[in-house]
């Protein structure tokens, strides 16, 4: 069993890259670093708590959804985490039509990076 949740736990994390990932790319701006918003926190706390819910209820779910295959939660755990990242990509262009900014461009000349020898 502890093989099966370790490959649950790398593809949970392996998804929680990948929804990081994407949505960074689309602000991606050369030589200027990125800034999480609100919105982006908010994103990406539903985004975790999605993917630990279906850590919990996946198998359950899979098992009621496809009764054969309740003896690997892995597989269901894995279309679960899937299906989630995939509604992301949903939720994602959603906010980037509504004008909400997951990510924003950092403006350094506003605000320099603290730095051990910066001078005031």
């Amino acid at each position: 069993m502890i093989r099966v949740d370790l490959t649950s736990a790398i593809t949970a994390v392996f998804i929680g890259g990948m929804v990081w990932l994407r949505t960074r790319m689309q602000y991606v701006q050369r030589g200027r670093s990125l800034q999480l918003e609100w919105a982006g926190k908010v994103y990406f706390a539903c985004a975790a708590a999605l993917l630990a819910l279906g850590w919990l209820i996946a198998p359950a779910a899979g098992a009621a959804f496809w009764p054969a295959g309740a003896s690997n939660p892995a597989l269901t755990r894995v279309i679960w985490f899937l299906g989630s990242y995939y509604v992301f990509i949903v939720v994602h262009r959603y906010l980037k039509a509504r004008g909400i900014a997951v990510f924003r461009v950092r403006d350094e000349q506003a605000n320099p990076p603290a730095g051990p020898f910066q001078q005031d």
